[in-house]
């Protein structure tokens, strides 16, 4: 049976140094998925072992037991240059414990629809300063092995070029 090949990982630029030194001198990266229902579409990426070259465990309790992926070689890593496609103000509420805010049922339900409408591969972030949920699409990628970090400024990421 022929071997399935996976997708890139994609890091965000801000990430691309520590990334490089877990593949370089921490066993990989550990891709860990969601087994919370509550946030079904979270996950997580660790290094495979700890400073000392054991093992690292799961990064919270809403992760599953074990990693989904293990990715050992860089060229299996992508840089994802974000770009800012839409923004919008948020409702929010306090978390059913008090400790918490979280965004109203209405204001899930824009966020959802805008990352679907937004396409594959698109994400959301909050703007706690202005309480705006901005949505992000990768607008190019670079393979980790061919990054160069002057590829992107701060200024080009909030430009969105």
């Amino acid at each position: 049976m022929p071997e399935t090949k996976l997708a890139p990982h994609p890091i965000d630029p801000s990430n691309v140094d520590k990334i490089r030194m877990w593949l370089a001198e921490r066993g990989g990266l550990a891709l860990w998925r969601s087994i919370n229902f509550s946030n079904i579409g979270a996950s997580w990426t660790t290094p495979v072992n700890d400073e000392d070259g054991n093992p690292k465990g799961k990064p919270t309790w809403e992760a599953a037991n074990e990693p989904e992926r293990i990715i050992t070689d860089p060229a299996e890593v992508v840089v994802a240059v974000p770009k800012e496609v839409k923004r919008f103000h948020v409702a929010i509420r306090q978390g059913s414990q008090g400790m918490t805010m979280k965004l109203t049922d209405g204001a899930t339900r824009r966020v959802r629809a805008a990352v679907a409408k937004a396409g594959e591969g698109a994400w959301y972030e909050f703007d706690y300063g202005m309480q705006d949920a901005v949505i992000y699409v990768a607008d190019k990628t670079v393979p980790l092995t061919e990054w160069k970090d002057e590829e992107t400024t701060d200024e080009d990421v909030e430009s969105g070029n």
